[in-house]
């Protein structure tokens, strides 16, 4: 276990992550999320994707959404990708930094993206070449890393291949992904334990679920592993429409609780944004499984 570190960086997903197995909402609901967002003192945050308007009906104005962040200078923003020309469209609406996801597990890949892992692979040097020439930043994501709906445990050495070839094609991040909320402290300890030595200096992060409740005590070894880079959801918003049965990404304000009472610092403001997830529960007009937007912070105002 290393020491815990005194820093941790949350990137907010709510408006990818979150809002893609949702009903589509309008794009003036999403700056009005994007706004409450960006007052919690966020330094990075996931603002949509640009994939098939068809798979993904939610964030279809992802070119809309993309001419407003230009309002909000002091936040890197980032957008999903899953193709080389999902790169380009990003690149052109201005992105400075994607995301392209590779599932570990082929059942998932196929029902994500249409081709097996070993091809979504094949993709990364294509990816990064495009987004590299253009002076944007890639980090490649490793879906299902310990568990598929479909194709059940995921073998670590499927992670780690992938680990493998996002380092030899030269990604400037890397982050290992819970997709369906299955994962627990110890195995999130022993995969941790083995993709760091192979990767250097490079940026580490994770993503959970909090589909079976062991999302924070799993974000939490991570960062004991050496993790420094988080994803969250103001509210717990979200899920992935290509996984059955997942939902619930761990709420940033219930995330932000549990590192700042570590004793670990992060950029976000509580109370900000437990009033963000407040907004997210409105914009999509139902209840949300934060635990902080029900019980509030323990240190009263």
């Amino acid at each position: 276990m290393s020491e815990l570190p005194g820093h941790v960086t949350i990137r907010e997903v709510a408006l990818r992550d979150g809002l893609q197995i949702e009903d589509p909402i309008p794009l003036s609901a999403k700056l009005e999320l994007l706004a409450a967002i960006a007052a919690t003192g966020v330094r990075e945050v996931e603002a949509t994707a640009f994939v098939s308007p068809s798979k993904v009906p939610a964030l279809a104005d992802a070119p809309e959404l993309a001419a407003h962040l230009g309002s909000y200078p002091d936040i890197e923003f980032s957008a999903l990708v899953a193709s080389p020309n999902g790169a380009k469209r990003a690149i052109a609406a201005g992105l400075r930094s994607v995301e392209y996801v590779v599932s570990a597990a082929d059942a998932h890949s196929r029902a994500n993206v249409g081709r097996s892992s070993a091809d979504a692979t094949g993709q990364i040097a294509d990816i990064i070449a495009i987004a590299h020439d253009s002076g944007v930043s890639v980090e490649v994501i490793i879906a299902t890393a310990w568990d598929c709906p479909f194709d059940g445990p995921t073998p670590p050495q499927r992670v780690l291949g992938i680990v493998d070839a996002a380092c030899e094609f030269g990604a400037d991040r890397l982050a290992i992904a819970d997709t369906i909320g299955t994962t627990t402290p110890g195995r999130v300890t022993a995969l941790m334990n083995q993709v760091k030595p192979r990767i250097g200096d490079l940026p580490l992060g994770a993503h959970f679920h909090n589909t079976r409740g062991a999302g924070l005590a799993s974000a939490y070894a991570a960062v004991a592993a050496g993790v420094t880079r988080l994803d969250s959801s103001v509210g717990g918003l979200g899920g992935c429409p290509f996984a059955p049965g997942a939902s619930g990404n761990i709420a940033t304000e219930d995330l932000v609780y549990l590192l700042r009472d570590s004793g670990i610092g992060v950029d976000i403001d509580l109370p900000a944004a437990i009033s963000a997830a407040a907004v997210a529960r409105s914009v999509v007009g139902h209840d949300l499984p934060s635990a902080l937007l029900r019980a509030g912070d323990r240190i009263l105002s």
